[in-house]
């Protein structure tokens, strides 16, 4: 019985110098959807690879100019090869052995069943892009946790101190605002790491608290508590043979940090409700964005635990102090999500890039991220432009256009001024000149500044501007 159509329409090359065959599958492959072409030769085959560039091809073994052999082996020298079912009517074991090590799928003799045929090429297209999707997610995966780490000197030294850490079993402590990319930095701690070959488990501290993140840390026995109905294993065991990421680790409850230093002093805990000792076989990487030092002198945090995870300290700057990065990681997301959305001939434009480049990203390289996938799928064309931008983005912009187009904004007078007061009084001096230039007509200010009209009237409000009668 024939196999259904694939989702999918498949470009299918046919390289056969009997007229008849090539015909008879051209016809049927192209009534299932298939996009087909033919050649009666290999070299006609090989001259097709590029300008059709197919994702299959029916290739027969014995042909004048160059047989099936000799394009198996053109193909081995290209970066890009198609899927290959070789068709003969001179089969043979040590033929299809040949084929199968130059590279071909599959191997069927003639004469064959064209609904056999239909068959193994369908299972062929469908195996080949499940490998496909497999690769793209290994690589989604890979790059979604790579480290990227720009130009800034500040990041460098990071990466070679991470570097210099990464082989041994110390505990790190990873200090930085939220959204710095801690995360991203302890798996690149576990992947350069003798662990690599073992899980990187990850747990956030601030998301659970008491019963439940003992549980979720140490795992729990059956009948530990009210809804403990079976054994369970918790972070540690999952993360034995690798790197347990602990994120927000100075929102442990005093508790929670008495067990913890326990297993890093003595490699070993128990189970909630359970009295049989396990090993510690993990090495921890933990995270804050608090200050543990000021947690110290207040109580609310262990001395000796704090020493336990300082063993090696790394402190991840924020964004707005590593500008120097902004383009690279930029790039990064940009193909990524690009990549995600299937749209990977999407650009920024010179001005959204600028935009980009001025904002402060005050949720770090999280805020960043999450702004190129709202780029991602709000472009219309296959350019990013400022329109496209998160509002505060826009903002940015706004201004700064302003600014460069109005001699009198380059007159502010930021004596005495703090950064925030000084960034308010700019936006009253631009929001008030662009005010002026529309004769007091907000939408048309909003317009020029490349605002919405309610988004323009909600910052005036916040900057206490009223508009003119």
């Amino acid at each position: 019985m024939p196999s259904e159509p694939t989702s999918t329409p498949a470009r299918i090359l046919v390289v056969d110098d009997d007229r008849a065959i090539r015909k008879i599958i051209k016809d049927r492959f192209a009534a299932l959807g298939h996009v087909l072409d033919t050649a009666n030769d290999g070299q006609e085959a090989v001259a097709k690879l590029d300008t059709f560039a197919p994702d299959l091809m029916l290739l027969d073994l014995r042909m004048p100019n160059l047989d099936g052999f000799g394009v198996l082996r053109a193909l081995r020298e290209r970066s890009q090869r198609p899927e290959v079912i070789m068709l003969t009517a001179h089969g043979s074991i040590e033929a299809a052995v040949q084929a199968v090590q130059l590279g071909a799928t599959d191997f069927i003799q003639k004469p064959f069943d064209t609904a056999h045929l239909e068959l193994v090429v369908h299972r062929t297209l469908a195996a080949a892009r499940l490998r496909q999707r497999v690769d793209h997610l290994q690589t989604e995966l890979s790059g979604r946790h790579s480290l990227i780490a720009g130009q800034s000197e500040a990041m460098r030294q990071i990466v070679r101190t991470a570097e210099r850490a990464a082989p041994s079993e110390a505990t790190v402590l990873l200090l930085g605002e939220s959204g710095s990319g801690k995360e991203v930095m302890a798996r690149f701690i576990h992947q350069h790491s003798p662990r690599v070959g073992g899980p990187f488990v990850a747990l956030n501290c601030a998301t659970l608290s008491g019963e439940l993140l003992a549980s979720e840390l140490f795992g729990h026995e059956r009948g530990a508590f009210t809804g403990a109905v079976k054994d369970k294993p918790g972070r540690l065991e999952q993360a034995a043979g690798g790197t347990l990421f602990l994120d927000e680790i100075g929102e442990l409850s005093a508790d929670l940090q008495a067990k913890l230093l326990r297993v890093l002093q003595e490699r070993e805990f128990e189970r909630v409700g359970g009295t049989r000792v396990i090993r510690a076989d993990v090495r921890v990487v933990a995270a804050t964005h608090r200050n543990l030092a000021e947690a110290l002198r207040t109580g609310t945090f262990r001395e000796d635990l704090y020493y336990r995870l300082n063993v090696v300290s790394l402190r991840v700057p924020p964004l707005r102090d590593r500008r120097q990065d902004l383009p690279a990681l930029l790039s990064h997301f940009l193909a990524r999500h690009a990549g995600e959305a299937a749209r990977p001939r999407l650009s920024l434009s010179e001005e959204a890039n600028r935009a980009l480049l001025a904002y402060d990203w005050p949720g770090n390289v999280r805020e960043l991220s999450n702004a190129m996938e709202r780029c991602v799928v709000l472009a219309e064309g296959d350019r990013i432009e400022v329109g496209d931008l998160p509002e505060e983005v826009r903002d940015v912009a706004g201004t700064s256009a302003t600014r460069s187009n109005d001699p009198g904004a380059q007159g502010v007078d930021f004596t005495g001024l703090s950064y925030h007061d000084a960034v308010a009084e700019a936006k009253r001096h631009i929001i008030t000149a662009a005010l002026s230039e529309t004769s007091n007509h907000q939408t048309r200010a909003a317009e020029l500044l490349g605002l919405t009209q309610p988004y323009l009237a909600r910052l005036m409000k916040n900057l206490g501007m009223r508009l003119k009668k």
